[in-house]
């Protein structure tokens, strides 16, 4: 099972490099891993998918309790959640396909942010699903380039994964 942690971490120098050592000292494999300021600029969030079981998931937890960087963890994998990926896809584009591949982004929501002679590049934001099938619809044009980034993940309504509690949590 994947399980996705939002992970609060000082915002400092070698803490991504010693939680990735974490989880490779230990053999467990990091799914998808994103990175990034909070609003406090002195703290960083870290969204980790990570794939294995319950005991497996609190082996991870408590390794990461245990790096003095690390302020707080929480598992968000079953609360509800909005989470989000994005890709960009350079793909060949000739004059008899361009049409086709821009109404294929425009189903999908897409952007074009490049355009040349020859190909498109298109960037598409969404849950795994909807990236993974935009990937499937623009394969049989050629796929010339693919970057992709890790999952990144927010709790619904109210709850907040920082350090301070809202009115709402009291």
């Amino acid at each position: 099972m994947l399980h996705t942690l939002a992970v609060l971490v000082e915002n400092s120098p070698g803490v991504l490099a010693r939680v990735a050592g974490l989880f490779s000292r230990r053999g467990y494999n990091i799914d998808s891993l994103s990175v990034g300021r909070t609003e406090n600029p002195a703290i960083s969030r870290m969204t980790i998918v990570v794939e294995g079981d319950d005991y497996v998931l609190e082996q991870v937890e408590k390794q990461l309790h245990k790096l003095v960087d690390v302020i707080k963890i929480s598992d968000i994998t079953s609360s509800p959640h909005v989470d989000r990926e994005m890709v960009l896809i350079k793909v060949d584009a000739d004059a008899g396909s361009r049409g086709e591949i821009m109404q294929i982004a425009q189903i999908f929501r897409a952007a074009i942010v490049d355009y040349g002679h020859r190909n498109l590049t298109i960037e598409c934001t969404g849950n795994q699903e909807k990236i993974n099938a935009f990937e499937e619809a623009l394969r049989p044009f050629g796929i010339k380039e693919l970057v992709r980034t890790g999952k990144i993940a927010m709790l619904r309504g109210a709850k907040a994964t920082n350090i301070t509690k809202t009115k709402e949590e009291d």
